[in-house]
């Protein structure tokens, strides 16, 4: 079966969104907004919401930060894909995750390309996995986000989404840090 098996309880997760970015506040973010609203409607609870600038180093710090907050399960940023010299979130990012998740972006990207063409090889969209947490780089458009949360993170953090889903496996994300050497 594919999509969402009914006789599974929906299990509500954690989520943090992360703006980067120089120019924006919280009250013109609109890709902020559209994750955050999105998030909510599909009965997650949005547990923070920041914006940091264009800084490898505060993106690096709120990204642990919120990856070290147990109430956290999964942290969303949007913003910095891109290749202008301002566009760091990849690289502030990516040296931390413990797996990268190369299937994400992959599927990200078929997404935007049947909307967008081959503009979409101008984002640098990627997902991993750090401190246990899920971390998703998406591009600062609210078109963007709603693709990448729509086509993708909507039915992978829903538990009951089937055949499986990000949801069943993060008892087991830190399993790594728990083995004793033999």
């Amino acid at each position: 079966m594919i999509g969402i098996d009914e006789t599974r309880q929906f299990v509500p997760l954690g989520i943090a969104v992360l703006t980067v970015s120089d120019t924006r506040t919280l009250d013109d973010d609109k890709s902020g907004q559209t994750l955050a609203d999105r998030i909510e409607a599909a009965g997650h609870v949005l547990k923070a919401r920041a914006i940091v600038t264009d800084d490898r180093g505060k993106i690096a710090a709120q990204v642990t930060k919120w990856t070290l907050d147990a109430e956290i399960d999964v942290v969303i940023t949007t913003g910095g894909t891109g290749f202008t010299g301002r566009d760091v979130t990849p690289e502030a990012l990516e040296p931390l995750f413990e797996k990268r998740m190369d299937g994400f972006s992959e599927v990200f990207h078929r997404i935007s390309y049947d909307k967008i063409g081959t503009s979409t090889i101008q984002s640098r969209a990627t997902g991993g996995v750090f401190n246990a947490t899920f971390v998703f780089v998406l591009p600062g458009s609210p078109g963007a986000c709603k693709d990448a949360w729509d086509g993708i993170l909507k039915a992978q953090l829903d538990y009951r989404h089937m055949p499986c889903n990000f949801v069943e496996i993060m008892p087991r994300l830190d399993e790594h840090l728990k083995r004793t050497k033999s």
